[in-house]
């Protein structure tokens, strides 16, 4: 009796999955929102930006808190990028909504919230710049008191729900999204 080992089975699956597509057509399909979205294999859903901003003045970043993930697009729109996130733990910490950047800031100070306190009261009033900092090497501050986007030294929250109401990404992509946004980048977390 011939027997098949796991490796065998799964690689002519694989196979069979790939020769079955072979002819399907490589372009992506843009849906509105909420009308068969595609998804790729890493669960973010392809956004086109007109579905969420007028125009693209001083770019624009969506935070999609649903398949965590964050989509830049420059201002000529030149630019795009895609990055993974982490996303707030529960839907009372989510705002949603439009904002923009008010300021950036290299090597933040991370102080938690009066809410994390009354969660909380064992936590440091303040938190230095460094290894041990929850916002990582760069943040991105918006027009609302208390969230940002910024980066994390603990790459386990990173595509999951793990944050008090702030976006975070690896502290590799926050510091290219740092460079490419810049004050007055138009913000929306969907």
């Amino acid at each position: 009796m011939n027997r098949m080992t796991r490796r065998a089975m799964v690689t002519a699956g694989a196979a069979t999955l790939l020769a079955g597509r072979a002819g399907a057509a490589q372009e992506p399909q843009f849906r509105p929102e909420g009308q068969g979205v595609r998804n790729n294999l890493s669960s973010f859903r392809m956004i086109r930006w007109q579905d969420h901003f007028e125009t693209l003045q001083n770019g624009v970043i969506l935070a999609d808190t649903r398949s965590r993930a964050v989509h830049f697009w420059s201002e000529d729109e030149a630019i795009y990028r895609l990055y993974p996130s982490s996303v707030p733990a529960s839907d009372d910490l989510t705002r949603l909504g439009y904002t923009r950047i008010v300021r950036k800031r290299e090597g933040p100070t991370w102080t938690p919230t009066p809410s994390m306190r009354e969660r909380d009261p064992s936590l440091p009033q303040t938190v230095a710049a460094g290894p041990q900092n929850p916002l990582g090497t760069h943040a991105l501050y918006l027009d609302w008191q208390y969230y940002l986007i910024h980066g994390t030294h603990d790459t386990r929250k990173i595509g999951r729900a793990s944050s008090d109401g702030c976006i975070g990404l690896y502290n590799e992509h926050i510091e290219e999204l740092f460079a490419l946004a810049r004050i007055g980048t138009q913000v929306r977390l969907i």
